[in-house]
């Protein structure tokens, strides 16, 4: 197949073709999902699927690799072609996708002198090795070699970002040294510095909105007023932070006023087709005045759900498609079955306190270090010190912690702080030989913008009234294997426990995890990480897909920061609360 651009348009094997997509991500859902996503897909009228590629869960240690189950972007991309459908590969990379710190590695933070996003040579050294690997999967896909991968993206809404213009000439560069020979593009927002800034020779620029499609290709028609027009990124929704309100939505009949429009003016890709779910500590976050962390559900109010679901907004779009294509479609394939599991009560409780040296070894520092320094990338970090003498209110402060820490002395806690809430500080009454206690837990990188290589745990000098602390040890607690917990009965008042519940199901099904009651944590249904939770919503529930249950037996762990819950009772619902 031969795809390229001559003039405004997009030609395929001498056809002008608009291409009309969807964003699916493969990293946000689970394999067994992906026939049921392409299939609706298919239905919908799109002719093509895009997808980011994401670093940090492809290389999670420096030089080891993983392209396997859930990030298979090559049987991804493979199982797409088998059901007709092009592909947009968007490798970064930086991909920001609200994603933990955009989809960059957190150990780039451990490496002297790294600048991210630009010519440093120390970060273009790792991400160069990276795509080396990454293009071995996905070169055998592309269009030219008889593959579906039509164009591949370069960066990721630079403009928004920097201005390092030598840095793009050089990913383009190697992308073509390393074979990648389909179209390239950029993509940016819609002001013209933003477009300037973001857009580099070699590639064609698109696109990134939600509305407004005349209004926001006025600069574009100026600076490239003969080249094809694509939204790349056209936002059908948008994602949640932990506290809002509310989850948002947006309007069905809006958005498919928008897809009309884009479809008389060029092509597009529906952002996102569907949204999945930030498993495990993958969310991301932003920070400009505050910081604010991403929800675990990246249901997005797309146009299917974060389980997998036809809405209104699919069909409203699916008319608008069959409008200006004017060809029957398939039958829209029916939804997967939900199932209310019901109530589930905590058979035992596991004090992290008690459970501490099982979990990880100490490493000991004069003063606390970041959690990097400690090479725990996400989850959270333990810090102790030994008290030499007797205290009486005395102030205790902390230059800036990433992002929520739990003071405790003596296993009794005195304060939890937060990175939006300063000054961090508390104060410390305690007897000589008391055990003063931090846990801090890591929220999620920031995705976008100038703040993104913030540190986590402990940054900075703690003092301790109003004097320098030494001598203290730190346990990194990543949270990916619990396998060692010694579980009880029960729990003391004062602990952070972790709760185990056991329950038995004969027919796995989608399902949805309701922690009412609980305040803060995560939970791991047979070893696998649903995500994380707060109380504060506007998400309630936890996307359970139905691949991670198991027919007989099931065991679910609940990590709980606030303390002890009056009533450990987990229910297992057939619909998702997402605020």
């Amino acid at each position: 197949m031969r795809f390229e651009i001559v003039g405004k348009d997009f030609v395929i094997d001498g056809t002008p073709t608009k291409i009309v997509s969807g964003a699916v991500h493969y990293f946000r859902n689970l394999p067994d999902t992906w026939d049921d996503i392409f299939a609706k897909l298919v239905a919908l009228g799109c002719n093509c699927v895009e997808t980011y590629c994401v670093w940090n869960i492809h290389e999670k240690k420096p030089g080891e690799y993983d392209f396997s189950g859930i990030l298979d972007v090559r049987a991804f991309l493979e199982k797409a072609q088998a059901y007709g459908l092009y592909a947009i590969v968007r490798p970064g990379p930086y991909i920001c996708a609200e994603w933990e710190f955009g989809g960059l590695p957190w150990w780039l933070q451990n490496i002297p002198n790294m600048e991210i996003r630009c010519c440093n040579k120390a970060y273009m050294e790792r991400f160069s090795a990276y795509l080396t690997q990454l293009f071995r999967q996905v070169r055998p896909m592309l269009c030219t070699g008889g593959g579906n991968v039509i164009m591949m993206q370069v960066e990721n809404e630079y403009g928004y970002y920097g201005d390092d213009k030598e840095y793009l000439k050089k990913l383009v560069q190697f992308y073509r040294e390393q074979g990648i020979d389909v179209p390239l593009f950029t993509s940016d927002g819609t002001k013209s510095t933003q477009i300037l800034d973001g857009s580099v020779e070699g590639c064609f620029s698109t696109l990134n909105f939600g509305s407004r499609v005349e209004e926001n290709f006025k600069a574009h028609d100026q600076l490239y007023p003969d080249g094809p027009k694509m939204c790349m990124e056209m936002w059908n929704g948008w994602f949640d932070a932990w506290g809002d309100e509310k989850h948002h939505t947006t309007s069905a009949e809006d958005y498919a006023k928008t897809v009309d429009d884009m479809l008389s003016r060029g092509s597009l890709n529906m952002y996102m087709f569907i949204g999945g779910t930030n498993f495990g500590f993958t969310s991301g976050a932003n920070h400009t005045k505050t910081f604010t962390p991403d929800v675990t559900s990246y249901d997005y109010d797309a146009l299917l759900t974060e389980a997998g679901d036809v809405t209104e907004k699919y069909y409203a779009v699916r008319k608008v498609i069959q409008k200006h294509f004017k060809k029957a479609l398939p039958p829209v394939p029916g939804d997967r079955p939900k199932k209310a599991y019901g109530k589930v009560s905590a058979s035992a409780c596991a004090d992290l306190f008690e459970n501490i040296d099982r979990l990880a070894a100490p490493i000991e520092t004069e003063v606390p270090m970041n959690a990097e320094y400690y090479g725990v990338g996400y989850g959270y970090t333990l810090y102790e010190t030994t008290l030499n003498r007797d205290y009486a209110d005395a102030p205790l402060s902390f230059q800036e912690i990433g992002d929520r820490a739990h003071v405790f002395v003596d296993r009794k806690r005195i304060a939890t702080l937060y990175v939006n809430e300063p000054p961090y500080n508390t104060s410390v009454t305690a007897k000589a030989g008391s055990i003063l206690s931090v846990l801090v837990e890591n929220m999620g990188r920031t995705n976008y913008g100038p703040k993104m290589m913030r540190k986590k745990g402990l940054v900075g000098r703690v003092l301790l009234d109003n004097k320098i602390h030494f001598g203290w040890k730190a346990y990194p607690l990543p949270m990916d294997n619990l396998v060692q917990l010694q579980f009880q009965p029960g729990c003391e008042a004062d602990c952070l426990p972790f709760y185990r519940f056991a329950f038995d199901i004969s027919q796995p099904c989608d399902t949805f995890l309701k922690l009412e009651g609980f305040g803060k944590g995560f939970a791991v249904l047979n070893s696998f990480n649903l995500g994380r939770f707060w109380k504060i919503g506007p998400q309630r529930t936890l996307f359970v897909p139905r691949s991670v249950l198991k027919e007989g037996k099931n065991i679910l762990i609940v990590f709980e920061t606030e303390g002890k819950v009056a009533d450990p009772t987990v229910e297992f619902v057939n619909k998702p609360e997402l605020g």
